[in-house]
């Protein structure tokens, strides 16, 4: 398990669990995130570039 506040640590995770005050609000792939995770989505747009959030 590894516990990070940088998308890019975490990208290639095979889960990811979004939490937000505490809550699990999501979880799955960062692609999968991406589509279906506004939270998730909102902050890997603001540390990734267009090039690292395609892959």
């Amino acid at each position: 398990m590894i516990v990070a506040q940088r998308v890019g640590t975490i990208m290639h995770a095979d889960t990811i669990v979004v939490l937000d005050e505490g809550h699990v609000v999501a979880t799955g792939t960062h692609k999968e995130l991406l589509k279906t995770s506004p939270i998730y989505a909102a902050i890997a747009a603001s540390q990734l570039s267009e090039e690292e959030l395609a892959q």
